[in-house]
């Protein structure tokens, strides 16, 4: 008991002695302080959206669907409408990445199609509209059949210019994504 009395009078001691009054009040402002800094923590800025690229993939229809690999291959037709200028690009480059329910089978598919400089149009007409078709054998990575299961696939376009180092991507379009059934 007096261990705890010694304790008890220590610390009434202590509060009424100015300067136990002054560090506890010191203690307490810098809590105060301090808190509402940490709570104010810098925020990401907003930013505007991105405006939607010139280049667009408007359609992707996937055929047969749902897809049994024993019956051949699976087609991916896109409908890719170019921008008004094409400001030197001269290929087209269309890519699907095609991943199973367990991301243990993938397959990515690509093609370049040549562009021809098109005029640019004044007279508000629309601008050219290309059709690139991508074919699935239905095999993965490694050669082999897929199996049974829902599949994700995402369509990608690109425009590339020739450089000395060889093809630079000049614009992106948004992908297009969905989905497959496999039999």
């Amino acid at each position: 008991m007096t261990i705890c009395r010694s304790l008890v009078t220590s610390r009434s001691k202590l509060f009424g002695l100015w300067s136990g009054r002054i560090g506890w009040v010191l203690l307490c402002a810098a809590l105060l302080l301090w808190a509402p800094l940490a709570a104010s923590a810098k925020s990401k800025p907003q930013r505007a959206p991105r405006p939607e690229p010139e280049l667009k993939i408007l359609d992707v229809r996937v055929s047969p669907n749902p897809y049994t690999i024993s019956s051949g291959s699976l087609q991916f037709s896109a409908l890719v409408r170019l921008p008004k200028e094409l400001n030197g690009a001269t290929l087209l480059e269309v890519s699907s990445f095609i991943t199973s329910p367990s991301k243990n089978s993938l397959r990515f598919l690509t093609t370049r199609t040549a562009l021809e400089p098109h005029a640019a149009s004044t007279d508000g007409t629309a601008p050219p509209q290309i059709s690139v078709y991508l074919t699935w054998d239905g095999l993965d990575q490694k050669k082999i059949p897929s199996g049974p299961g829902l599949y994700q696939f995402e369509v990608r376009a690109k425009l590339l210019a020739n450089d000395e180092k060889g093809p630079r991507t000049q614009m992106v379009a948004w992908p297009k994504r969905g989905t497959i059934e496999v039999k």
